[in-house]
């Protein structure tokens, strides 16, 4: 494997950090904590999350083009 640029390992790093966040907010999705939220709530966390896979999927394309 090559070395990756500066620019390059930046969008590993943020996949990474991006990646571990996601897997925190989809555990707490299936705590009493969530249940117990306002249904508006569970819904802006719900849209957060698919918005967060779909970031992680364009810098996962990023990376597999490096």
């Amino acid at each position: 494997m090559k070395e990756l640029q500066p620019h390059q390992q930046r969008v590993v790093d943020e996949k990474q950090e991006l990646d571990a966040k996601r897997e925190k907010l989809g555990a707490f999705k299936s705590t009493e904590l969530f249940a117990g939220l306002p249904w508006q709530e569970q819904e802006r966390l719900n849209t957060q999350a698919h918005i967060m896979t779909m970031y992680s999927a364009v810098l996962g394309e990023r990376i597999a083009a490096f």
